[in-house]
């Protein structure tokens, strides 16, 4: 049996978290909503992140992140992806780069400065 605390960072709340994993079972308790239970799940089995980073552009340096959270495994590569760009002019919202390393996250510019 494995017992592991955990902060939920699925709302502001901040639970704490006690997970307790038998098996295939997962029992989470100090959770205020389900998130938390879904939360205290994906991270035992496979957690994930959105990636914030920048990127350089011709006009300077802009904001961006993932479209949606990505295996957590995986945050250095896309890291790489994103460094490797060097675009003339984007603007808020623009893709990026579509289906980063096939996970099905866009890379989308966050800021116009």
């Amino acid at each position: 049996m494995e017992k592991r605390e955990m902060t939920c960072i699925m709302c502001p709340l901040g639970c704490s978290l006690v997970v307790t994993k038998d098996g295939d079972k997962i029992e989470v308790t100090g959770n205020n909503c389900q998130r938390g239970v879904i939360f205290a799940k994906e991270e035992l089995t496979c957690p994930m992140r959105i990636v914030t980073s920048s990127v350089k552009t011709a006009e300077g340096v802009r904001a961006c992140k993932t479209s949606k959270p990505v295996p957590k495994a995986m945050i250095f590569d896309v890291m790489k992806e994103i460094e490797k760009l060097r675009l003339k002019k984007v603007k808020f919202g623009d893709v990026v780069i579509h289906n980063v390393l096939n996970t099905g996250a866009d890379i989308v510019i966050t800021a116009n400065e």
